[in-house]
């Protein structure tokens, strides 16, 4: 799934560069008060890259969870491999165990 979310990133990416690429004219941007002339490919790509880096740092946190997470998950899952490998230790001791006692005289 992440293979296919990664190639219609790119493809959309693409997309957006090529509309950028083709729309060249010289616009007027006015946002708060402030006023400036540049190239509408010029203004059409800051706008993306704004939003590219505003999905990144929204998505920052939650990686980090998952990858803590995930930490937490592999400490678990090997102190409970240890717990396993003492058990299946105690378990082939027992038969030793149950032969050396019957072997004794009473």
């Amino acid at each position: 799934m992440t293979i296919i979310s990664l190639l219609a990133g790119i493809i959309l990416g693409a997309v957006a560069v090529i509309f950028i690429l083709q729309n060249v004219a010289v616009v007027t941007v006015t946002f708060l008060g402030f006023q400036f002339a540049a190239s509408l490919a010029l203004v059409l790509l800051t706008t993306l890259l704004v939003g590219l880096i505003t999905a990144l740092l929204i998505l920052v946190p939650s990686l980090m969870r998952d990858l803590m997470y995930l930490g937490q998950i592999k400490r678990e899952k090997k102190a409970l491999e240890d717990e396993v490998a003492s058990l299946r230790k105690t378990v082939n001791a027992i038969p030793e165990a149950v032969a050396s006692v019957t072997q004794q005289p009473l």
